[in-house]
């Protein structure tokens, strides 16, 4: 059974990583970058916002699995966004 993980922890192990979070400015659109969201006690959701998606997604999977975190790539229903989902067993 997986076991409580918090949105903070997958913030910071992607901080220390060397990865930058997004940012939105209302003129120029998304500054690329990684999102994370809390979903439940027990899983987290990485986005990647911005362009270069897929690739933003790739670089987070490795980092957040050599830190020994169970990544399962997903994409939204209706085929919405991609995303990483999170948790730690």
């Amino acid at each position: 059974m997986p076991r409580v993980i918090r949105a903070r922890d997958i913030d910071a192990v992607l901080a220390y990583g060397g990865f930058e979070p997004s940012d939105y400015d209302p003129r120029t659109g998304w500054y690329p970058g990684y999102r994370v969201a809390q979903d439940g006690r027990r899983m987290v959701h990485v986005f990647h916002d911005g362009p270069g998606e897929v690739a933003g997604l790739d670089q987070y999977q490795a980092e957040l699995q050599a830190a020994g975190y169970h990544v399962v790539p997903d994409q939204q229903p209706g085929g919405g966004r991609r995303r990483l989902h999170i948790t730690q067993h």
